[in-house]
């Protein structure tokens, strides 16, 4: 299926491994140009040799922490610099964090600040050209809607949520689509940390229908063919790719 990606430019934060990284190689593979923002310089530069060899029509990488003040205003003025109007943004960065009740203020809003805060004014910054233009596509790797204990980074993606809905509805006009992608279980170095081998069998085997995790490349094909001009009448929604785990009514 020749997803026409050819012509259009993506920025995908979180580049450097695990699903951001699948997102830059799927998007490369269709032809897209891509700007790479991540904070891991020799994984950035792996990265972007891997999407050249995959296919993308030009490649650039910003490397750049998200946690600056400033960050989203350098990574979107670097990428139409490097690149011209941004097509396509993919709002990959994000880290689960579990928390106590004696946590601090500054632990939540770290937290909210990366996983929320940071999506929304990058979005921002990106959008006045996306209705200038007329199209865009702006997708946001999320998470659950709930979480067992407190996990502030769960309180900022369900934010995530209910902004990209929002906004879904005040930009659809402008040829603009909003979409969240809720990972399950999905290999990853997060996922290799928290769960040894015996844990995943065992989570996997009772919890998910499918019977293993997920791999980076599934969620990211999603991603691909949302950015796509196929999936124009797509938009405020919430898809989970998660092997069955969570049984949503919608």
């Amino acid at each position: 299926m020749d997803l026409k990606l050819t012509d259009r430019r993506a920025l995908v934060t979180g580049a450097t491994a695990g699903i951001g990284r699948a997102v830059a190689l799927s998007l490369a593979s269709e032809g897209a140009s891509l700007v790479l923002v991540g904070r891991r310089p020799n994984l950035l530069v792996d990265v972007e040799e891997e999407c050249r060899q995959a296919g993308a029509t030009k490649v650039s990488a910003i490397m750049l922490d998200m946690m600056e003040t400033d960050a989203p205003e350098q990574a979107a003025l670097a990428a139409k610099k490097q690149q011209g109007t941004i097509d396509i943004l993919v709002n990959c960065m994000g880290a689960s964090r579990s928390i106590d009740l004696n946590a601090s203020d500054e632990d939540w809003e770290a937290s909210m600040t990366l996983n929320w805060t940071r999506h929304r004014q990058l979005t921002g910054h990106l959008l006045p050209d996306m209705q200038e233009q007329r199209w865009g596509r702006i997708l946001n790797v999320t998470g659950p809607n709930e979480t067992t204990g407190l996990n502030s980074a769960v309180v900022a993606k369900v934010a995530v949520h209910a902004w990209s809905k929002g906004l879904s509805d005040l930009v659809a006009k402008d040829g603009i689509t909003v979409n969240c992608i809720g990972p399950g279980k999905i290999n990853s170095e997060q996922m290799t940390r928290l769960y040894s081998p015996e844990r995943r069998q065992e989570f996997s085997e009772s919890l998910i229908p499918v019977g293993r995790f997920g791999e980076p490349q599934e969620l990211a094909d999603l991603v691909t063919f949302l950015a796509s001009e196929r999936a124009s009448y797509i938009t405020g929604t919430v898809i989970p790719v998660d092997g069955g785990l969570r049984r949503y009514m919608f």
